[in-house]
């Protein structure tokens, strides 16, 4: 039985079992970052904003495992929600010792 990538060995697969778990967990986080800080920053009534902010999140998840397949490298994805990650903690940290 020959596949198309037959010739590729255990790095190749380790990248992309790498690039599955970066989009699922990462995802994850950056999702519940966004909630969290839409949920607070939003002007609405605090059981609308939660909620508004819980539908947001799903096109928030669907964005970050884009992201992660797209970009060049699992360094890069790493690299990017990282980042991410860090300025939507900073701003929820912020928001929560402002409140």
């Amino acid at each position: 039985m020959s596949g198309k990538h037959d010739g590729r060995g255990f790095a190749y697969r380790a990248a992309v079992a790498g690039r599955v778990l970066l989009a699922a967990c990462g995802g994850y986080g950056i999702a519940a970052l966004f909630t969290a800080l839409l949920s607070l920053t939003l002007p609405l009534a605090s059981s609308e904003a939660v909620a508004a902010a819980t539908v947001s999140s799903f096109a928030v998840m669907v964005a970050a495992v884009i992201f992660v397949f797209a970009a060049r490298s699992l360094g890069r994805a790493v690299l990017g929600l990282g980042v991410l990650s860090l300025l939507l903690g900073g701003g929820l940290w912020l928001v929560q010792g402002s409140a």
